[in-house]
């Protein structure tokens, strides 16, 4: 069976890993790679904000629809947090809003124990979240004022790597929808100081790891380096299908279930993604058909 990562240079279906840099949004990312692969159908699992660096997963043609079952947490990020001013973006972008004394040592750990397991997070006034129809983000520029609902996120853990005067440099690992700059404010608060995020840079997203990304210098190139879309499902069981299951499940019709979970990716003798499919019983049903009939 072919490996499920192997990459195939030619395929517009699949997926593909991007180191992007700082100074671009992710939008300008996906535009690069339409360009190069020549396909307009391109979905992320996870926008990365400009001034941040490292993976964004992207999706490719067909594979955008396994956009809801790819494999995206837990998410892990290299992060420096700046003690001594808070910004209303709550990153080095924005305007300072409060100056505060840096903390000590024991406040900072004291603070990380509090913002680790389950949490009630307020979302960054300049955020994607929409209000009324509206980013949250757009609002915030026009000088309105702007009311959030805390979000439930989870903080699986914190990894302090150094302290550098003001500077804290950690590794997080997080659920998705957490805001690693919401994080650093909260910190900050916590440690009765003051603090914003003034680097990022996402290492590793589910399964896909950024050594594993091509930078967008090498990209533009045309470096595609397209992975199959079964790499989408690489933590979910498999199923290998015989010629004739194959042809069925490309016409949405069900198949004996033969391995255990709620889902599985059903592939063809040589390792292709044939169908994303739910359980019913011991029968796959198609969710998501790869396979053309």
């Amino acid at each position: 069976m072919a490996s499920p990562l192997q990459t195939s240079p030619r395929a517009t279906d699949g997926v593909l890993l991007v180191d992007k840099p700082a100074g671009m949004t992710s939008h300008d990312v996906v535009l690069v790679a339409r360009r190069v692969t020549g396909e307009r159908r391109i979905g992320h699992g996870g926008t990365l904000d400009p001034f941040a660096t490292g993976l964004l997963v992207l999706l490719l043609g067909r594979a955008t629809r396994l956009l809801p079952y790819v494999d995206g947490e837990p998410k892990v990020y290299a992060a420096t947090i700046r003690f001594g001013a808070e910004t209303d973006t709550d990153d080095p972008l924005g305007r300072v809003v409060r100056l505060a004394e840096p903390p000590g040592d024991d406040a900072v750990a004291e603070g990380i124990r509090h913002l680790t397991g389950e949490l009630d997070q307020l979302p960054p006034a300049y955020s994607a979240k929409r209000i009324g129809g509206r980013r949250a983000y757009e609002a915030a520029r026009a000088g309105e004022t702007v009311t959030l609902m805390p979000a439930r996120v989870r903080v699986h853990d914190w990894r302090v790597l150094e302290r550098r005067g003001d500077d804290l440099d950690v590794q997080i690992t997080c659920g998705g929808g957490t805001y690693v700059r919401a994080l650093a404010r909260d910190l900050g608060r916590l440690a009765s100081s003051a603090a914003h995020l003034s680097a990022l840079r996402r290492v590793r997203s589910g399964v896909f790891e950024v050594s594993d990304a091509v930078p967008v210098a090498e990209l533009l190139t045309g470096d595609a380096r397209v992975l199959p879309p079964r790499a989408a499902l690489a933590s979910t069981p498999a199923q290998s299908l015989a010629a004739a299951d194959v042809a069925r499940v490309a016409r949405g019709m069900d198949v004996s279930a033969s391995v255990d979970g709620p889902r599985a990716a059903l592939v063809n003798e040589a390792g292709a993604l044939v169908a994303l499919a739910e359980r019913r019983g011991d029968r796959w049903q198609p969710r998501v058909v790869m396979h053309r009939a």
